[in-house]
């Protein structure tokens, strides 16, 4: 099996393709299997640099970009482990480079510690992601860095990740409902899976919450275990005034640029990264700030294709805009984003969706009413868990959209010409609903994250 969107097989994919095989696919949430196959190992994850540990249902991935952006514009270095990769598997961890920008592993450095943990485990029971959060200690471990930004898989509490027992920082970003079939139907069940990554006596930082069901459970856990937390709109916040960025916090106020990032949402995230940052040790200058703010880069969120192969299929003009949200949460800060560029520049909004059946297509889909001239429904290669393009379509029908399906993204790009007022401004299109989807966006442009 060729990882998703790869068109030649790399070593570490090959080794992790064996794996594959080998061990059952998904989430199988417990820590006994992974805090065994550490102790086999030595327990790399008892000798990492300080570690930011995040959780939350939206938002992980921006704020560890964010928190990234900052360390390395004060010239630490950071790793990063992030989950899932977009095209190529190797994405979910880069190397933090004193003075310099963290790099992707190299594919044999990343080859030989899959083996050394495949060979750790010795054939016993263990996910494929338990082993590759074993990797990620070992990667860590052993290439010295100031700091490690750790992404949380799946939940928080069972997460193969919460084998940290003493995080520099904890941070729970937004949360709402995803993932229920393992964390719970309610906002407030899921909120304590997240809160699981808290530990007795450490820092939180809690992200800007929608939900005060949420917010509560998280702010009581922080109590019950007597952790030092600050919160969003209480002990900081952010906001826009007059095209900037205004940060605020105990230690005083800084006025910013804009984040790269686009969406009034990033706003909230490049809070919690400047918060999360100190309060895990780090001092944070004005400077630092200012120029994270402007180099902090998260492939496939609100990202822009301005070249690649894709754009020969896309109407003359188009803004093309890809984005790996996927729940109703996302759904709903994706969709401002988009009536907030149409509040810029008046164009037809069209979307380009694929999703996955552990989601809500028609929670996604509503926040989208009355922003879009047509959806498309397209499949997700390789992934037995797609909601089929018929079925897609259905869902943002129930939504009250009007919705095609199509049979790749590409053709999707072409029958939106067929639909354009010949009157109108070329269109915006989203691309989005998955990040498996995003991922073979970016292979079949030949655009891939670096």
């Amino acid at each position: 099996m060729i990882p998703r969107g790869q068109t030649a097989v790399s070593e570490a994919a090959q080794e992790i393709d064996k794996l594959m095989g080998l061990h059952p696919k998904g989430f199988d949430l417990s820590l006994d299997r992974i805090t065994r196959l550490l102790d086999v190992l030595g327990n790399p994850h008892r000798k990492l640099p300080p570690v930011i540990h995040v959780a939350g249902t939206n938002g992980k991935g921006s704020v560890t970009a964010f928190c990234r952006a900052l360390l390395e514009a004060g010239g630490y270095s950071a790793h990063v482990h992030t989950s899932p990769h977009l095209v190529n598997w190797h994405e979910r961890y880069r190397i933090g480079v004193k003075g310099g920008r963290g790099q992707l592993v190299d594919d044999a450095v990343f080859a030989e510690a899959v083996r050394r943990v495949a060979d750790a485990n010795a054939g016993q029971h263990i996910t494929v992601f338990e082993i590759l959060t074993a990797v990620t200690f070992i990667l860590f471990s052993e290439h010295p860095a100031d700091a490690a930004i750790i992404e949380v898989g799946l939940g928080g509490r069972f997460d193969a990740t919460n084998v940290i027992s003493d995080p520099a920082v904890s941070v729970i970003m937004p949360i709402s409902l995803d993932h229920q079939p393992y964390l719970g139907d309610r906002v407030e069940l899921i909120a304590a899976e997240k809160a699981g990554i808290m530990k007795p006596g450490f820092p939180v930082v809690i992200g800007h919450q929608e939900y005060d069901a949420a917010l509560d459970v998280l702010m009581s856990t922080a109590e019950r275990l007597h952790c030092p937390s600050t919160v969003f709109g209480q002990d900081f916040m952010a906001h826009e005034e007059y095209g900037r960025l205004v940060y605020q916090d105990e230690f005083g106020l800084a006025d910013l640029p804009l984040p790269r990032l686009p969406g009034r949402h990033q706003y909230a995230n490049a809070a919690a990264a400047i918060r999360a940052v100190k309060a895990a040790g780090f001092a944070v200058t004005e400077t630092m700030m200012e120029k994270a703010m402007s180099s902090v880069e998260w492939p496939g969120r609100l990202q822009r294709l301005s070249e690649g192969r894709l754009l020969s299929h896309a109407p003359a003009g188009a803004e093309i805009w890809i984005d790996g949200g996927h729940n109703p949460g996302a759904g709903e800060v994706i969709a401002e984003a988009m009536a907030n560029f149409e509040e810029r520049q008046s164009r037809p909004l069209f979307l380009i969706t694929g999703m996955i059946n552990t989601k809500d297509p028609v929670g996604y889909f509503k926040a989208f009413t009355g922003l879009v001239e047509k959806v498309f429904c397209v499949p997700i290669r390789g992934s037995e868990a797609m909601i089929d393009p018929v079925i897609l379509s259905n869902a943002a029908y129930d939504a009250g959209l009007v919705a095609e399906p199509m049979l790749t993204v590409g053709d999707a790009l072409e029958a939106i010409k067929a639909v354009l007022d010949p009157e109108a401004l070329p269109p915006r299109i989203l691309v989005g609903g998955s990040l498996y989807l995003v991922g073979d966006v970016l292979a079949d442009n030949g655009t891939p994250p670096k």
